[in-house]
């Protein structure tokens, strides 16, 4: 949970104009019409349903395990990837909710819509992601020209969506009610009426930098675990991931207003947010992702990591950052080389033929030696002299090599190489864990326990035991009490709403600087 610190909000709250009234061409005109009932077929793929967020087998997988489990993008043609739905019908929201009502059923799943639009109404913080988005409380082509993508209930994927105003968006997810949606790239122009414009008038023009950890990538280091489960235990991969990459951002790049948000289910998202970062081409984010990259080869067998010495400043912290989460995360609780076949990769790590012949020797006589105890052998054979041909330094390097090979951040490098990406929303709701996309307070990411984040069925639950004990709440000084303040989701909305006030003051002082710069060039 976010500290307490980022969790008060002392800043200037910003105040949003009315939304305008939405002009009638605003929606574009079908391109087919989907039965709710009906199972749709996306660029040809018939979708079917995940084993593990269904208790049906033979169910057909959800849209979302088509894409990767965290980042979820969508990059087909935009024709072929736009599907608008006219007869989905209008959620309407209640006047007001009478106190005793209860907000959550617990027969509900938490992908269940009833769950979902009650989440939508009471808890999302969509004015805060409008001001994040806007880089503005006054509505802007910055919001007004983002993409959006939906996901809705009947797992049609709907694309190219734009808002002009906070209210606008609200409105028509409550109306669709998505699973989720993702979040684009500002184009150059709306991006609905791509269909009426040229190919080159519409471009995308800026769009968060951003990253992706995914703990499936570490499925061949991890043995608490694997594919979707997480726990505790290789959770400490996502978070030594979160200072080294959080490091190079900031004290390399330069970087400042970034903020980390859980995935929901196995993973973290960096979106980096400073103005030089939103503006930066492919080109250039591949260079960035290219100074982050030091895993290679994916899941090939063989060294992933091949660095030069010396080891650039960036290596040489990250080791720093490393060696004793190594020591605990790695040797103790996840013994990645207690097996025989395991501790061959290790030697295959090693530079010396006759060190190796020896190590084996000892551990094919000590069954089930522990990581630990093999790892200290190899500094205990080395220096007994059991190899005429060792070279300390090239056993150093090589440890130091292993040691990157089994903790550096496993980035998914195409999520941050194109600028028009499409990566889930912070505070979207996972559909197969129902937890929250919530932020991760990067100054402390040690705290993070994913099995602490809230389910939107708790959140809801919550709601509902706050209104029975604190009956007529608000009432005598007519003030309503806010949803999300009677959750555990109050922590970090708030983190999120401090975030994005930092970002603003700085907006505002880069358009004043800007301003003033204008109005001295104007002087004779």
């Amino acid at each position: 949970m976010p500290s307490s610190k980022e969790s008060s909000v002392d800043i200037e709250d910003y105040d949003l104009p009315d939304a305008p009234e939405t002009p009638s061409n605003f929606l574009e005109v079908p391109l087919s019409k989907v039965e709710a009932t009906s199972e749709p077929d996306i660029q040809g793929l018939h979708l079917k349903r995940d084993e593990e967020d269904d208790d049906d087998e033979n169910s057909p997988v959800k849209l979302e395990d088509i894409f990767s489990d965290d980042e979820e993008d969508f990059l087909g043609d935009a024709d072929d990837a736009d599907f608008l739905i006219s007869e989905t019908p209008v959620k309407s929201e209640p006047e007001s909710a009478a106190a005793d009502t209860p907000v959550f059923k617990p027969t509900l799943r938490p992908s269940d819509p009833e769950v979902m639009i009650a989440f939508y109404q009471r808890l999302f913080p969509f004015r805060t992601l409008f001001q994040w988005l806007n880089h503005s409380p006054v509505p802007s082509n910055d919001f007004g020209h983002r993409e959006f993508a939906f996901t809705l209930q009947n797992d049609v994927y709907l694309r190219y969506q734009a808002f002009p105003t906070a209210d606008s968006m609200r409105k028509e997810v409550l109306r669709l009610n998505p699973s989720r949606f993702e979040i684009g790239p500002v184009y150059s122009a709306n991006p609905r009426d791509r269909k009426v414009l040229r190919k080159s008038a519409l471009r995308p023009l800026t769009k968060e930098l951003v990253f992706d950890i995914d703990l499936t990538d570490y499925d061949e280091v991890r043995t608490c675990c694997d594919k979707a489960n997480i726990c505790i235990k290789c959770w400490q991969f996502i978070t030594v991931a979160i200072k080294i990459v959080d490091a190079a951002l900031r004290d390399d790049l330069g970087f400042k207003h970034i903020m980390w948000v859980y995935s929901g289910r196995r993973g973290a998202h960096a979106w980096v947010c400073d103005r030089r970062a939103r503006a930066l081409d492919d080109m250039k984010r591949r260079a960035v992702i290219s100074y982050l990259e030091v895993i290679k080869g994916g899941n090939q067998a063989g060294k992933k990591v091949n660095v030069r010495r010396p080891l650039h400043p960036h290596l040489a912290r990250s080791l720093g950052i490393l060696r004793d989460p190594f020591k605990k995360d790695v040797l103790r609780n996840q013994d990645p080389w207690r097996e025989t076949e395991r501790a061959e990769h290790l030697l295959s790590l090693l530079p010396d033929k006759e060190l190796n012949d020896a190590l084996r020797k000892k551990w094919d006589s000590h069954d089930n030696r522990p990581s630990t105890s093999k790892w200290d052998d190899i500094d205990a054979l080395a220096g007994a002299g059991v190899s005429s041909t060792i070279d300390p330094k090239k056993l150093r390097d090589s440890k130091q090599d292993v040691i990157l090979e089994y903790m550096y951040p496993r980035l998914d490098v195409e999520v941050s190489k194109h600028l028009n990406h499409l990566l889930k929303s912070p505070f979207c709701v996972h559909p197969g864990t129902g937890r929250v996309c919530v932020p991760i307070d990067s100054s402390r990411p040690e705290e993070f326990n994913p099995a602490d984040v809230p389910t939107v069925s708790q959140l809801l639950g919550e709601i509902d035991s706050w209104n029975k004990e604190n009956p007529g709440a608000g009432a005598a000084d007519g003030e309503k009490v806010d949803d999300c303040d009677k959750t555990s989701l109050k922590p970090y909305v708030d983190f999120f709403k401090n975030f994005v006030a930092g970002l603003l003051r700085d907006e505002n002082r880069i358009k004043r600087e800007r301003d003033e710069g204008a109005g001295d060039a104007m002087e004779f």
